[in-house]
């Protein structure tokens, strides 16, 4: 969707509080898929989690094509903004740029740990220097209209993050920020791939909890782990918010179907099969502008995950995806429908 150029500011759809209130379920911000087609998508499945973009660099929205790498569609609210950077001056600076774009929050990336990232020396490797990522968040707080907020994890490589954690929260706090994700795992930035590090480390729940009784004025989120909407119920309980990521992508209907009940509101389709009928006009206006279906398809292929003629939508969708029509979305679709009256 066309946005107006950033020269006329897009006011915020949300005041700080009611992002936080928003963050009671977030979507992680996830390399490669969490672009504007998949967070217009999500929205579709719930008018209130919070969406996050892609991680991108201050460098490059400093240096870059900032309208690619910072348009969205005025519907993606409330929507946040995750940076990636180390360099005080240049966040600050990155932070005035994004402001045009009316972005609803600003978060600075301290949970990265791939090899891109900790040769900018940013990301995760970042927990070894809480100072410099206090110098970071105080620059990025004074240039933004909006909260700024921080994702990390628990510690990384030998550290001990019963120790770490807490000196970073305190940390964090003394520098203004109120607001931190947190990854319940452990990173190890030399020995474990990025997808690695997702998996391979314990999760930590325990000691997040305690992060929460330890900091009560902090508005703390839990984030590793958690694929059902049962989950986040249990994790409600001890958090002020939860962040999911892969179960999101990967079974979008299942975490974000009923996902606005955790906000007392009903759903706003009664199955997936409804949502992706809705898509069909998206994927239409998108074709007639040059776009290519894949763009947004390659988001949706888990929407029918474990549900009759899921297979079938995932095979024509993956296969003609590149070059294809509304007849091949509509094959898809097809393909749904009729597993659904053989189950």
């Amino acid at each position: 969707m066309p946005r107006p150029s950033p020269v006329q500011p897009l006011p915020n759809a949300a005041s700080d509080a009611a992002v936080r209130d928003a963050a009671r379920l977030s979507v992680a911000p996830m390399m490669d898929w969490t672009d504007r087609h998949c967070r217009g998508f999500h929205r579709r499945l719930s008018r209130r989690a919070l969406l996050y973009t892609e991680m991108v660099t201050s460098a490059a929205i400093v240096h870059g094509d900032r309208a690619r790498l910072l348009d969205f569609a005025p519907g993606e609210h409330p929507v946040a903004l995750q940076l990636g950077g180390s360099d005080p001056a240049e966040l600050r600076q990155a932070v005035q740029i994004a402001a045009d774009w009316g972005y609803d929050e600003i978060n600075l990336n301290i949970g990265c740990p791939s090899d891109r990232v900790q040769s900018g020396c940013f990301g995760a490797v970042l927990m070894k220097s809480p100072d410099l990522v206090a110098d970071c968040v105080a620059a990025m707080a004074r240039a933004s209209a909006v909260e700024v907020t921080v994702k990390c994890r628990i510690g990384v490589d030998d550290q001990d993050p019963a120790e770490v954690l807490p000196g970073f929260l305190a940390r964090m706090r003394d520098a203004g920020v109120r607001r931190v994700t947190i990854h319940a795992r452990k990173a190890w930035l030399q020995g474990l791939s990025p997808r690695e590090n997702r998996e391979v480390p314990p999760l930590d729940y325990p000691l997040v909890h305690a992060m929460k009784a330890a900091f009560p004025d902090l508005h703390l989120s839990i984030n590793g782990g958690i694929a059902t909407v049962d989950a986040v119920r249990d994790q409600l309980s001890h958090m002020d918010g939860v962040m999911v990521g892969r179960a999101a992508y990967h079974q979008p209907w299942d975490m974000l179907g009923d996902a606005d009940a955790l906000w007392d509101e009903g759903p706003r389709f009664a199955s997936p099969l409804e949502v992706a009928e809705e898509m069909r006009e998206v994927i239409a206006r998108h074709l007639a502008e040059g776009g290519r279906m894949h763009q947004i398809t390659r988001h949706m292929l888990g929407l029918f995950h474990g549900r009759p003629g899921a297979r079938g939508w995932k095979r024509i969708l993956s296969e003609r995806g590149s070059s294809g029509t509304l007849a091949d979305y509509d094959a898809a679709l097809a393909a749904v429908r009729d597993g659904a009256m053989a189950a």
